[in-house]
């Protein structure tokens, strides 16, 4: 038998039972590559169900204060049993019942035998479920804001340390005129600075679901109260005020509407917008060897080209950036598919769409500060290039002083043209290095300007208000917002790039 045969034997066989049995079950990678501690908890299981027993503590404590009879010792028994959960008892139960809010009613209930007849006392599934997506949503944006601000913060370094370096610009991919390093890098800087607002906005608005009962008209809780409306209103705020929020949902119908996902997830996809934007001119510039994202000592951009130095950082913000900008479109869907009060086909794409898309651009503001605080800026290729295309664009400055000592305006308009054409033909032709000015300098017609040349073809003259631009817009900007939330920058991230 040849190796060949030997081969195709092995690789038709069935996968070996007992082989690699850690390795066998789908490991995501947002979770396992990519995602940080500190977003993982926030939609982690301990998270959810913690929050899930604390709503349930702040619903028996509002209805103890309203006048339903609820004993200390039952409240006490809750909260001593708070962090004690048994996810395995939780699990049989939901098997049990098929449902898994009281899978957990019966865990929290085993460990808090006390309390148990007055768990869960009047709400319905979604009293836990969209108010604990509430919470969870309301701690996920405070992160995503905390971070924009430190990125936004980096970014303002490094566009202040260049905000009078010219640099070529570019419309349509073609050079047009000049910009500085910095004045490209506000325009990052001001995408991002309109989605922290979006993000504190939504902080500001969102709303939790509260007390509403099983289609909204909170008629459990009117029946609970002997028909006192006023009680079920306060009980309604006193819930909301327990768990943190200021604003509750003025309607619903079972759920929270599902509009506020998609919005939630529209300023999501604006984040990714904005890094996929900015992470695209870093990889662009990377080509031209202008600008590069950081590159470790030893770090390998290719395992067959030794020599290449990949913008991977910037190329997995894009990765990512695509696929959250994706997910509005399910949300829009699911909020357009919710029949009168409710269906529960919202429920499976929700618990996906909501922590993935979190998860997902945490890790992209994470890549963006360690990108912009590593950012490597080559002045001399800048330069280089900007000379190239310089001399086409100072021809109407020359004309200009010619003019102005007493030259022929379409005399020597008709001489720029000749020449720009004939230095094209060599840049383009030959490829050589673009020789207009060196024409000039040798054309008679242009003499009053010869000993003026290097001036006149200085590319600060070219940049516009650039440089000023770049002060403006810091300190009009973005040093109030910095100030606004100097706190957020002390903290510390608990995750750095590693892959």
């Amino acid at each position: 038998m040849s190796n060949a045969e030997k081969f195709s034997d092995l690789t038709s066989a069935p996968f070996p039972e007992g082989a690699l049995p850690d390795q066998q079950v789908y490991e995501h990678p947002l979770m396992k590559r990519y995602a940080t501690k500190e977003m993982s908890f926030v939609w982690s299981p301990a998270m959810k169900f913690t929050t899930w027993r604390k709503l349930w503590i702040s619903l028996a404590t509002a209805e103890q204060e309203l006048g339903i009879e609820i004993s200390d010792e039952q409240l006490a028994q809750m909260r001593e049993q708070l962090y004690n959960v048994d996810f395995e008892f939780a699990a049989k139960k939901e098997r049990e019942f098929r449902h898994d809010v009281m899978g957990h009613v019966h865990a929290f209930g085993e460990v808090a035998p006390e309390a148990m007849p007055i768990i869960h006392l009047g709400a319905t599934s979604c009293y836990v479920g969209d108010n604990t997506d509430i919470i969870q949503i309301k701690e996920a944006m405070l992160l995503i804001k905390r971070k924009l601000v430190q990125t936004i913060d980096i970014l303002k370094k490094f566009a202040v340390n260049h905000r009078a370096l010219p640099t070529l610009g570019f419309t349509h991919y073609q050079p047009a005129q000049l910009t500085t390093v910095g004045k490209r890098c506000t325009l990052w800087m001001q995408d991002l600075l309109l989605d922290l607002n979006k993000v504190e906005q939504e902080i500001k608005d969102l709303p939790m679901r509260g007390v509403k009962g099983t289609t909204g008209t909170q008629a459990s809780f009117l029946e609970l109260f002997d028909g006192d409306h006023e009680k079920v209103k306060a009980l309604n705020k006193r819930v909301t005020e327990l768990m943190g929020f200021e604003k509750v949902i003025p309607v619903s119908g079972q759920t929270y509407t599902r509009k506020i996902d998609y919005n939630i997830l529209s300023v999501l996809s604006g984040i990714a917008q904005s890094a996929y934007k900015m992470c695209g001119d870093i990889r662009l510039l990377s080509n031209l060897k202008e600008v590069e994202e950081p590159f470790s000592k030893t770090q390998i951009g290719s395992s067959a080209m030794a020599y290449k130095r990949n913008p991977m950082r910037s190329e997995r913000v894009c990765s990512l950036a695509r696929y959250v900008m994706g997910l509005p479109n399910a949300a829009a869907n699911t909020h357009a598919n919710q029949w009168f009060e409710r269906t529960l086909d919202d429920s499976a794409i929700r618990r996906i769409y909501l922590p993935e898309g979190f998860l997902a651009v945490d890790v992209i503001l994470n890549l963006l500060s360690n990108i912009a605080d590593g950012l490597h800026v080559w002045p001399n290729v800048i330069k280089a290039r900007v000379m190239s295309e310089l001399p086409f664009m100072s021809t109407e400055v020359i004309l200009m002083e010619c003019v102005k000592k007493g030259g022929d305006r379409q005399e020597l308009h008709e001489a720029i043209r000749v020449h720009s054409m004939d230095a094209g033909a060599v840049v383009k032709g030959e490829g050589k290095p673009n020789d207009l000015m060196e024409r000039i300098a040798k054309d008679p017609l242009f003499k009053a300007v010869h000993d003026d040349l290097d001036r006149l073809i200085d590319p600060i003259l070219f940049v516009g208000r650039a440089p000023e631009q770049v002060d403006e817009f810091i300190s009009e900007e973005i040093v109030p917002v910095i100030e606004a939330n100097k706190a957020l920058l002390a903290v510390e991230s608990v995750d750095d790039v590693n892959v």
